[in-house]
């Protein structure tokens, strides 16, 4: 059961000004959004952002004798073998890399117990990781994901792309509520020949999946990381890993609608409840770790810049 704050749609016959107004005001986030993680792009993570980088993007030049100093991990053994004489690969280092933004827009993201719902820490993590790349001229694209692909982005240069990417993850409703992870990787494997560096932004709530769904999202986690360079960032709120204390309490879940009332007085209730969270988070970390994928957790009420830096540092 994943928590949920409620929103009531009505209709009004003043709907265009409605939308004029909504328009201003997802362009005033935009603005804002850009000031802010521009500024952490330029002052933090640009360094970062390229040693965490650098040298992925390489593509095959030649092969040449082997010199004293080079690397004997690029030998190649082949023409080594064939001229008895040792002779290393040489790379040249792509003048660009391409970086996807998959990004979960499924019901559970529009919670937050904070100021901040986890969609929006979301949405300001790809942000940053955008300006980034911009400045490093690398091409940004979006992949928008509930239980399907809602919305696909192909990789562009320049900051009215990036803006245009921060505004639909702002202003986007997806059509469906529900969370797929395995969707999203088997239509990235596809959609994308050339590899690219992939952020992945969920609360991966998966708790709910059956055996034979965890085992088909192993499968697709491993083809598509052995294709990409894949990074998974997961956004959680703290009442995702703890209940609190505040008697009996109405719970909805944020993709189904279904409610049940549940007893947060009950110290057993809340311990179950926390141990669950636990056990779906160490099920995950241990998939990730088995197809090679690195991955960090970021708290909607933390400082999601020492997080990122601390991911960057591992690679």
């Amino acid at each position: 059961m994943r928590i949920s704050r409620l929103s009531v749609t009505q209709q009004s016959p003043t709907i265009f000004s409605r939308k004029m107004k909504d328009t201003t005001d997802i362009l005033k986030q935009v603005r804002r959004i850009e000031i802010k993680t521009r500024g952490l792009s330029n002052d933090i993570f640009a360094g970062h952002y390229h040693s965490a980088f650098r040298g992925r993007g390489v593509a095959f030049s030649e092969v040449r004798e082997y010199r004293m100093g080079d690397d004997v991990r690029d030998i190649d053994w082949n023409v080594t073998a064939r001229t008895r004489k040792p002779h290393i690969k040489v790379y040249e280092e792509e003048r660009e890399l391409t970086m996807m933004l998959v990004v979960d827009v499924s019901g559970s993201g529009s919670f937050g117990s904070t100021d901040k719902t986890k969609r929006d820490v979301m949405t300001e993590v790809a942000a940053v990781l955008a300006f980034s790349a911009a400045q490093n001229n690398d091409k940004v694209g979006c992949l928008l994901f509930s239980d399907k692909v809602e919305k696909f982005i192909p990789p562009k240069k320049g900051r009215s792309h990036i803006l245009q990417i921060i505004r639909t993850l702002l202003d986007f409703e997806p059509e469906s509520r529900k969370t797929s992870l395995e969707e999203p990787l088997k239509y990235l494997t596809g959609a994308l020949k050339k590899r690219c560096t992939t952020f992945w932004l969920s609360d991966f709530c998966n708790q709910a999946a059956t055996a034979e769904q965890w085992a088909g999202l192993e499968r697709s986690l491993k083809i598509a990381s052995g294709k990409h360079d894949l990074v998974a960032v997961r956004v959680y709120d703290k009442r995702d890993a703890e209940l609190p204390d505040v008697g009996l309490v109405e719970m909805v879940d944020a993709e189904s609608g279904a409610r049940l009332w549940v007893d947060s007085g009950s110290k057993e209730v809340r311990t179950h409840y926390a141990a669950a969270w636990e056990a779906d988070r160490q099920r995950l970390n241990s998939l990730m770790d088995r197809a090679r994928v690195d991955h960090t957790d970021v708290a909607t009420d933390e400082d999601y810049v020492k997080q990122l830096i601390k991911l960057f540092a591992r690679r």
